[in-house]
């Protein structure tokens, strides 16, 4: 009866090795995709505050030249040309749209990443069908978190 019962408990053991297995490679897929999200945020936000500012600042410089002299009409105007560029490259790559979306990916990676964890501190803690509905969260949350970067991908949003 004993060696049955030690059966029993080394099959609960290699089970939540399975487990632990299980949620670490799902932990590590979280972190890693969280990392490149939140680097794209960063790209995204130097992009749009690079090309934004310059634009903002040769329009005021731009149009206070122009009325500032009739000589200074011609550089004005270049300088109105150039901002005019910077704002079409703004628009064109949608900076702020894409730093947004992946500031979503990045949150919803992360929550992903906090399930994970939780799950790796409690699963000595939890009984079996405990264990089954924390992973069965945990991937629901990593499907919403695919979901998240497909929707911003099929909306034309690259990464």
């Amino acid at each position: 009866m004993t060696g049955g019962n030690t059966q029993h408990q080394g099959d609960s053991q290699g089970e939540v090795t399975h487990v632990r297995v299980e949620v670490e490679r799902v932990l590590a897929e979280a972190e890693r995709r969280e990392r490149a999200a939140h680097q794209r945020v960063r790209f995204w936000s130097v992009t749009d505050i690079a090309l934004g500012f310059p634009a903002a600042v040769l329009a005021g410089l731009s149009g206070a030249a122009g009325l500032a002299s009739p000589d200074a009409r011609v550089p004005a105007a270049l300088m109105a040309l150039v901002s005019a560029g910077f704002s079409a490259g703004a628009g064109f790559l949608r900076s702020d749209v894409r730093r947004a979306a992946n500031r979503r990916s990045r949150l919803a990676w992360a929550e992903v990443e906090a399930g994970a964890r939780l799950l790796l501190a409690q699963e000595t803690l939890l009984d079996r069908e405990a264990i089954q509905e924390a992973l069965r969260n945990l991937f629901d949350s990593r499907t919403r978190a695919i979901a998240i970067h497909t929707e911003n991908a099929s909306d034309g949003i690259p990464s």
